[in-house]
């Protein structure tokens, strides 16, 4: 499967993890439209994790139907603290994972049963945490923000009341020779 034609119950939320847990609440949080919570899970401390890439997809696809005036200042926090979080070493990383759907491979997933997560927390690389893969949820979730810019810029152009966040975002996700 594309992960672009990936719908939020393709994805298996229970056996990807966030900053607090399983991604068991993240559908729900995505369908109710609750952008700090899901901002707490998607992203804590700097740190992205595994749900990180397949939230932010869903989230713009679904920021992309929406009208500038619709767009809330929580949703566009949400995605400037995921940008805050990737700096350029993330992008140099070699390509080990060349698409996002390779992520859901069966080896980078959590078990379905949670019993034992606070042990696997405990291990020296937990499952889907080998450095060359959680790199990944920084480089697809640049590259999904960097699509994004398009959108970014007609929200900003359509309701000045996002004017600053947006601007701070597109400086993170642009290439600085790109100009706007």
């Amino acid at each position: 499967m594309n992960a672009l034609t990936r719908t939020t119950a393709s994805v298996p939320w229970q056996r990807l993890t966030t900053a607090y847990g399983r991604g068991t609440d993240i559908p729900r949080l995505l369908e109710t439209r609750q952008y700090k919570e899901l901002a707490s899970l998607i992203e804590h401390q700097g740190t992205l994790w595994q749900t990180t890439p397949w939230a932010l997809l869903m989230l713009l696809r679904e920021l992309a139907k929406q009208k500038p005036e619709q767009v809330s200042s929580e949703e566009m926090e949400l995605y400037l603290s995921v940008a805050s979080a990737i700096t350029v070493e993330y992008m140099d990383s070699p390509q080990t994972v060349e698409t996002m759907d390779k992520l859901l491979d069966e080896r980078y997933l959590w078990p379905e049963d949670d019993e034992e997560d606070d042990w696997r927390w405990e291990e020296e690389e937990p499952p889907g945490y080998e450095a060359e893969i959680f790199i990944r949820y920084y480089y697809f979730s640049y590259v999904l923000l960097q699509e994004a810019a398009p959108v970014f810029r007609a929200i900003m152009n359509g309701n000045d009341q996002h004017t600053d966040i947006i601007s701070e975002l597109l400086a993170l996700i642009e290439p600085e020779d790109a100009g706007m």
